[in-house]
């Protein structure tokens, strides 16, 4: 188990240039704009506000590398598929969000996020199909399962299961950020694909 008071922001990389490829392992964090992926990094080293959560969509445009007891990155990708993005920003996104994911020797996994309140978008499916078209490892985590009553998380649950995009080997996690539930669940599966 990974020492969580031993963890840091080594890089907010805004350019391909800046990316960073040293020999540790990269979990990469990938989701729509404000599916919370900064309260997850949060709730998994047990800071209230390390990761800044914003609460405007699409702000972030950078690769955030959280270096997790000098042993593995948390990577932050930008949030897609928010539609009052300028032109110029998405092409930015897109441009750095393939250049982290293309080749990327150290990129173990993508947490992919999917927030249990509104199911599978478009955008969230098109990730999904590139996942698996590139043979790229990944498990999803359901967000805001507290927002939710017990069956309706249950149904939204099973609906993202049996979705078309998501194959029947896929880990699926539910998450609250506001209670913790499914943080240790998400914690056991990195250690398991680390083989700890």
């Amino acid at each position: 188990m990974f020492n969580l008071n031993n963890v840091k922001l080594d890089m907010t990389a805004g350019l391909e240039s800046q990316l960073i490829h040293d020999a540790k392992p990269q979990f990469a964090l990938s989701g729509r704009s404000n599916v919370g992926k900064s309260s997850l990094i949060n709730s998994l080293i047990n800071r209230k506000s390390f990761a800044r959560v914003s609460g405007e969509p699409g702000k972030t445009i950078t690769v955030n590398y959280y270096n997790i007891d000098s042993s593995i990155y948390l990577v932050d990708l930008p949030g897609y598929g928010y539609a009052k993005r300028s032109p110029e920003d998405i092409k930015k996104w897109s441009s750095l969000t393939n250049g982290y994911l293309t080749d990327n020797k150290q990129l173990v996994c993508v947490i992919q996020l999917i927030d249990l309140k509104v199911g599978i978008t478009k955008d969230d499916a098109q990730m999904l199909d590139w996942l698996y078209e590139t043979k790229t490892p990944f498990f999803i985590v359901c967000t805001k399962y507290d927002k939710l009553s017990k069956t309706a998380a249950l149904q939204n649950l099973e609906k993202i299961k049996s979705h078309q995009c998501v194959p029947d080997d896929v880990e699926v996690i539910p998450f609250s950020a506001l209670t913790g539930y499914g943080r240790n669940e998400i914690w056991s599966y990195i250690n398991n694909i680390l083989g700890q």
